[in-house]
């Protein structure tokens, strides 16, 4: 806990202070580097993982698709090699843009740590986006360079520079040129590092702007929480590195010493195969692999002894999904992480064994980070136990949103606070628990309907693999809970069982009135339902 809120007013078991409303980290106050002093987030990482470790010559990255490895002294050595190419060809200065569009490689964290050192802003899309999206996002950042591979660099409009192929042999030689020279380039930890696509669930994208000190704060936290172990811990990222969630674990990877097995494409049964193969340890995943992992007998004839945890963000898990995972697998620990992309990263997190035991929880606050929950109706802060909107304050939350000063200040308000939009409520342990998104709640005749409570009753379902709730207009009700079943192939449940399965588990109005079967739930990189898809393809018309 923060030494200077350390009064008696505090209590020490949830971190909530009784004078000013708001809840403290529990975890030791993190000592910083000084604000003032030059230093990018990759030379911070780097520092740590060359002052702490005892395993320099460890493997910092392997192709899970063919096994190629980068040891963390060459990793350091590619990134000087090729931030002096980029610096010696392109001539790039400090807070130009680089925009990025690539699966996930082992080029990708070189090319990231090469950027942040020179002070370039990386400005990540995912590949997948269509010409008009990425147009979008240009348009939101004004990048003068692209890096991009050979499958999707045509989607691109012309930038001030050529666009560089990072599957290509000349990026292989820009990493590998020694023989140029870098000049130092003095980054301020205030200075911009990344500018991050928010997934856009209930709008237009937004670009989010995070500075050096944001990932700085971000790999600190994670540095303070590692365990000492005999050997490096193996750890496979199923989530893309253009999203925050991957960008700050291959930064917290790094300045931890982990070896990172990476995917280009996520593929559940490679996944399994990867951890067999690479004794991988640690599984960072999105929702919808947990739920994979758990329906079925996908993982039978895998090896998975070597998998210690894993760990799950981007949309909370329910309890019964969480029992039935501990069931499949005893020996390994199910736990989750809650953060934004304009939190560059994780806020709360499980960190030892006995948080990540705490079912249903995201974990408690980073050390240095501050939290409120906000009753949205009369903006009163509110004790352990209510629920409410989730305020964060702390050196991790974003500059704001670039070009959109108007959504900025409604998101960044008066002390520091980011509203989150998540309707949470902290425990008298100081947990967080996520009920749903603010905006994403259904009003039925003026009750409040979570549609991630309805998910995740109806994920329980043996004969259901996956499930999506959606407001239904009504106009005696106002809005009806519709629920989108994803069934078990080869089952013959009917709309009238799913109904009649929610009913027996909730009140009354939390009830799922109407059901339409679907081959698929759309969702976004990180595992949030796009529920706007599912309403604009399935209720044309309707302003919801």
């Amino acid at each position: 806990m923060d030494s200077s809120n350390s009064s008696a007013s505090v209590d020490p078991n949830s971190g909530f202070c009784s004078k000013t409303k708001t809840f403290y980290s529990l975890r030791p106050p993190l000592v910083l580097p000084p604000e003032s002093s030059p230093l990018s987030a990759s030379s911070y990482a780097l520092s740590l993982q060359q002052k702490t470790s005892p395993w320099q010559e460890a493997t910092a990255f392997i192709d899970s698709a063919t096994g190629r490895r980068i040891s963390f002294s060459d990793f350091r050595q590619r990134v000087v090699s090729l931030a002096s190419s980029i610096q010696n060809i392109f001539r790039l200065c400090k807070n130009d843009v680089a925009f990025v569009l690539s699966p996930n490689s082992t080029h990708v964290p070189i090319l990231y740590f090469s950027l942040l050192s020179l002070g370039v802003v990386i400005s990540p899309a995912n590949p997948l986006s269509t010409e008009s999206e990425l147009l979008r996002q240009i348009k939101l950042t004004k990048p003068v360079i692209a890096f991009a591979t050979s499958r999707n660099f045509q989607k691109l409009p012309k930038l001030k520079h050529p666009t560089v192929l990072i599957d290509s042999p000349e990026f292989e030689s820009m990493m590998t040129n020694r023989g140029l020279k870098l000049e130092h380039v003095e980054v301020s930890q205030s200075d911009l590092a990344a500018i991050m696509y928010s997934s856009g669930t209930t709008g237009e994208v937004k670009g989010v702007k995070l500075t050096q000190r944001n990932f700085i704060a971000s790999i600190a936290n994670y540095h303070a929480q590692r365990t000492e172990t005999d050997l490096p811990a193996v750890i496979l990222y199923t989530v893309p590195l253009f999203h925050v969630f991957g960008f700050h674990f291959v930064l917290k990877s790094v300045a931890s010493t982990e070896t990172v097995v990476m995917m280009e494409r996520f593929d559940l049964k490679k996944m399994l195969k990867a951890v067999e193969d690479f004794r991988v340890t640690q599984l960072v995943v999105a929702p919808p692999v947990v739920v994979a992992m758990v329906k079925g007998n996908v993982t039978h004839g895998y090896d998975l002894s070597s998998l210690e945890t894993v760990g799950s963000g981007g949309a909370p898990l329910g309890k019964d999904l969480m029992q039935a995972f501990e069931n499949k697998f005893p020996k390994t620990i199910l736990y989750q992480g809650y953060g934004l992309t304009e939190t560059s990263g994780a806020a709360f997190r499980a960190a030892t064994t006995e948080e990540m035991l705490r079912r249903g929880s995201v974990g408690r606050l980073l050390a240095n980070v501050e939290a409120k929950i906000v009753d949205p109706d009369t903006g009163i802060a509110l004790p352990p136990g209510e629920q409410g909107e989730l305020w964060i304050k702390g050196p991790t939350i974003m500059q704001g949103y670039i070009g959109d000063p108007k959504t900025t200040s409604e998101t960044l308000v008066p002390g520091g606070w980011l509203r989150t939009g998540d309707l949470c409520y902290i425990d008298h342990q100081g947990y967080l628990f996520v009920v749903d998104r603010l905006k994403e709640l259904i009003k039925y005749k003026g009750y409040q309907v979570a549609p991630a409570e309805l998910e995740q009753l109806l994920q329980s379902h043996p004969d259901i693999v996956d499930a999506a709730v959606i407001p239904y207009p009504d106009e005696e009700a106002g809005q009806l809970p519709m629920a989108f079943v994803v069934r078990r192939p080869q089952s013959d449940l009917n709309k009238e069982q799913v109904i009649d399965f929610i009913s027996k588990q909730v009140a009354p109005y939390k009830k799922i009135r109407r059901v339409t079967f679907v081959s698929s739930i759309p969702k976004s990189p990180s595992g949030k339902i796009l529920r706007k898809e599912l309403k604009r393809v399935h209720l044309p018309g309707s302003k919801l």
